[in-house]
């Protein structure tokens, strides 16, 4: 794990990397810890609070999976460092209602579908200005950038071409962050303009989900 992690650190420089540690153990998760890794990301809200309630408070928790409004209260009394999945002007409000009871300000980025993928969650292209403008209204959420999945396919053109798309949209808006990238295609994101990339298997290997 050691030589993987290390080998991560050389490529991505800057960028920033979030281990994501869905399905595995504190143990495991201690492991990259203890290699210098301090950016995790989860996708299920129960297993992600169970994690933060037990490891080091130094970890900057990212919640990366689609995000029910009803879980959003469980998120902001603790101290998730940034939601990465924010889709709706509604989900978003949500988030503001809680910040502001907890007199807290929480980092967000907008999840964009970029690709025609039925299955994937995400604000469409055609309504992001005006969640964009939405969101910057709402006083105690800080929009700092947007969040992809590749359209799943083996064909690096499409892939790079979504992430290409993702940056003139990152750009034109002005924001500071650009998620995209996982463990098959976090170089051709981070050549596209990506300063986090999202890698799991690579690091922690295959996911359990029989545990």
């Amino acid at each position: 794990m050691k030589g993987i992690i290390d080998e991560l650190k050389s490529e991505l420089g800057s960028v920033t990397l979030v281990a994501v540690s869905k399905t595995k153990s504190n143990e495991d998760i201690m492991k990259v810890y203890d290699l210098g890794v301090r950016d995790f990301g989860e996708n299920y809200v129960q297993e992600l609070v169970s994690k933060m309630d037990t490891l080091p408070q130094d970890i900057k928790w990212h919640m990366i999976g689609h995000l029910q409004t009803n879980k959003v209260k469980e998120l902001v009394k603790r101290n998730i460092y940034l939601i990465e999945s924010v889709d709706s002007i509604k989900l978003a409000k949500e988030i503001n209602k809680e910040a502001i009871k907890n007199n807290k300000v929480v980092n967000i980025l907008i999840e964009v579908k970029i690709s025609n993928d039925i299955n994937k969650t995400g604000c469409s292209v055609e309504d992001l200005d005006y969640l964009i403008n939405e969101a910057n209204n709402l006083s105690n959420i800080k929009l700092l950038g947007l969040m992809c999945i590749a359209p799943l396919t083996d064909d690096e053109d499409k892939i790079r071409s979504s992430f290409k798309e993702m940056k003139k949209i990152k750009d034109k808006y002005k924001l500071e962050l650009l998620s995209m990238g996982m463990s098959s295609d976090y170089r051709v994101a981070i050549e596209e303009g990506s300063n986090i990339v999202r890698i799991g298997t690579k690091i922690f290997g295959e996911r359990n989900y029989n545990r």
